[in-house]
């Protein structure tokens, strides 16, 4: 069983949909810890429940993101993971911290990246006329928001649509591709190469698998 650390700073819906994965068995790992940069997160509660350490770290007790990068590496070796899962955790990353844990750093980001990079992704999709937006899973690089993609979902914008309404979408999609981007590094099929992600040693295309309407057998 692999051991998977999630970071969180809120809610931790996907938090969950990896938990319940997991316990069903489709992903071949175990959240050995939960960690969240806010100490009232109900991503916590999530864990405690499900029966994982649950850790918070405020950047409040450090002087710089450096420190509390320092602080948050050696929280996280505690449990010898063999992949790191950002779940909603909003904070950035300093270098030193992606580069240590290069090649098994995992992100969900509410775009179809490369578009729209950074916070309030669904206000700026519908401020841009998009009639499709989604949500992309990627290896976590120095670059914010692009490092390199594995898989991604999509779905409407309709015309009546605020922020909210698209998010609500989104997340849908979320619960699905994580665990099985997660479980496809669980069982050594998904790996990073430099800037580059790779499926059972084929790298894959810019926007990741199973992209446009091509069908696979997952």
């Amino acid at each position: 069983m692999k051991s998977i650390v999630v970071l969180i700073s809120g809610n931790g819906s996907n938090l969950q949909a990896i938990l319940d994965a997991c316990a069903s068995g489709f992903i071949a790992g175990q959240v050995t810890a939960v960690i969240s940069s806010k100490a009232d997160a109900y991503g916590l509660t999530r864990a405690r429940d499900a029966g994982c350490a649950a850790h918070s770290l405020s950047h409040q007790d450090y002087q710089n993101r450096e420190d509390y990068d320092s602080a948050l590496q050696q929280l996280i070796e505690r449990y010898q993971p063999d992949v790191v899962v950002l779940a909603g955790f909003m904070r950035i990353l300093t270098a030193s911290f992606v580069t240590h844990f290069s090649g098994k750093l995992l992100n969900i980001h509410p775009s179809l990246l490369p578009k729209y990079q950074g916070l309030h992704t669904h206000q700026r999709a519908i401020e841009a006329g998009d009639s499709i937006h989604g949500c992309s899973v990627h290896f976590v690089t120095e670059e914010l928001d692009g490092g390199p993609v594995v898989l991604q979902a999509k779905v409407p914008i309709f015309a009546d649509d605020d922020a909210e309404t698209v998010a609500a979408r989104v997340h849908e999609q979320e619960y699905r591709i994580y665990p099985l981007v997660i479980r496809w590094f669980c069982q050594g099929r998904l790996q990073q190469q430099g800037n580059h992600a790779l499926l059972d040693n084929e790298p894959l295309p810019q926007y990741g698998y199973a992209h446009d309407d091509d069908e696979h057998d997952f």
